[in-house]
């Protein structure tokens, strides 16, 4: 199935110089995570060039979750460097990646069940607001202007996605697709340059793919997107690259079709390992061997 792409073309960035950040590039150097004694993340290195959707796949277990967690400041990496547009964001705090235009979904929705859709939107647009969203949400005299603001992007960012007539709805009250709509909203009322999907499709049916995918193609025509997700089809039909992990380690990356044609990733999906030039065939007994103890991404 198609998973839903307007075919429009957008600019391929150059290649930068060697060792030189990429303007409005994600940069991923080197980037080795260890929890205790299992290493997560392997001298991970990827880019995310301006304008793309770049999307990172693989087998449960190969540390796409870790690696979104330390794009976003959640776990600081052992070794390795994170740049974007030119500026390092090693370490950085997630607080203040926002203010750089960094901004991620979870793979729930994570929405507050007592406030509003417009509300919950409203939420994400306080890098925005001197007064800040409790103050505006609270009335004060000083706030005025900022909860205009803050309702103002809200509502443009709900009409982006397609529910700004359901601002006044609470999110108990809409299905579990139109709420991931409204978690998106809410990421993007930030307007950030690089936005990170962590599993978007994840509760949607195969009919609502395509509409997914349309809009996904619609938000790289402002900022750089990385994706992860389990839906394949989707993902070959949206990405302009691909980077596959297995076991932390990347073993492939391309365009979709060089990533599809690449025998390690249909190693690593099906659980066999490539035979040498000197394995031995089926015919003395030598069959692929079965993936072992994969564990559930993190």
């Amino acid at each position: 199935m198609n998973g839903g792409s307007s075919g429009k073309q957008r600019i391929q960035p150059s290649t930068p110089p060697a060792g030189a950040p990429q303007a409005g590039a994600l940069e991923v150097r080197g980037v080795t995570v260890r929890f205790g004694g299992i290493t997560a993340l392997d001298d991970v290195s990827l880019t995310a060039g301006p304008r793309q959707v770049t999307g990172i796949i693989g087998p449960n277990g190969a540390g796409k979750t870790t690696l979104l967690n330390v794009l976003c400041g959640l776990v600081r990496p052992e070794s390795g460097q994170i740049w974007f547009d030119g500026r390092e964001l090693t370490g950085l705090r997630p607080h203040r990646l926002v203010g750089l235009g960094v901004a991620r979904t979870l793979q729930g929705v994570g929405l507050f069940d007592g406030l509003s859709t417009l509300e919950n939107v409203m939420v994400g647009a306080t890098c925005h607001a001197r007064a800040g969203f409790w103050s505006a949400l609270a009335g004060l005299p000083w706030s005025d202007r900022d909860e205009r603001l803050l309702r103002r992007r809200a509502l443009d960012a709900l009409d982006l996605v397609g529910v700004a007539d359901l601002a006044d709805s609470m999110p108990g009250t809409l299905a579990y697709g139109i709420r991931k709509r409204v978690a998106l909203a809410r990421a993007l009322v930030a307007r950030p340059r690089l936005l990170l999907l962590d599993e978007p499709a994840s509760g949607l049916s195969e009919s609502e793919l395509p509409e997914l995918g349309d809009l996904i193609d619609t938000l790289a025509a402002d900022a750089s997107l990385v994706v992860i997700e389990h839906r394949m089809d989707l993902m070959m039909s949206v990405c302009d690259t691909i980077t596959v992990l297995d076991f932390g380690k990347v073993i492939a990356g391309g365009t979709p079709a060089e990533v599809q044609a690449d025998p390690a990733v249909t190693a690593a999906y099906l659980g066999v390992d490539i035979p040498g030039p000197d394995a031995p065939g089926q015919a003395d007994g030598g069959g692929p061997a079965g993936r072992e103890g994969t564990p559930a991404d993190e």
